[in-house]
């Protein structure tokens, strides 16, 4: 059985992590877009234009990565016989079980839990969006651009 804190944990550290990089990968493109070196050599090198457009653009990423990791330290893990945000859920679609994770943010993150493969999925995907408030033993649709999707909720952890 996986335990719901330790699949919270890996993913809030997972996110510092990445803070920590798109932090230092901000800095240095913001040093680069002053340095002396790229200051324009005529009305077509646009080189500090492009490195400030980059440093804001990573600066924003940090912004938005410090607000997911605000969104999962408040995220309340409660054992539940339906799925809500935290919840973990072993999911059956075309013969296949998977675990999913319920969260508000970090959609599409696979995470590796004792072995075991986790998909991190939003509230607000289609799959987190249809699957939340049932519980085990009911099914959903989801449609995606190439076909309809059933799936079975096998448990709710």
């Amino acid at each position: 059985m996986l335990d719901k804190k330790i699949i919270l944990e890996t993913l809030l550290e997972n996110l510092r992590k990445e803070l920590k990089d798109v932090e230092s990968a901000a800095n240095s493109t913001k040093d680069l877009a002053t340095a002396d070196d790229l200051k324009s050599e005529g009305k077509y090198d646009t080189r500090a234009i492009e490195a400030s457009y980059l440093a804001s653009a990573q600066q924003k990423r940090v912004e938005e990565i410090k607000i997911d990791i605000q969104m999962l330290e408040d995220l309340e893990i409660h054992p539940s016989t339906q799925l809500q945000m935290g919840s973990l859920a072993l999911l059956e679609y075309n013969n296949q079980s998977r675990y999913y994770f319920l969260t508000s943010t970090s959609g599409g993150t696979m995470l590796t839990i004792n072995g075991q493969a986790v998909l991190v999925i939003s509230v607000f995907s289609p799959i987190g969006n249809e699957a939340l408030g049932l519980k085990k033993g009911e099914s959903f649709e989801v449609e995606t651009p190439k076909e309809l999707r059933n799936y079975k909720i096998l448990e709710v952890y």
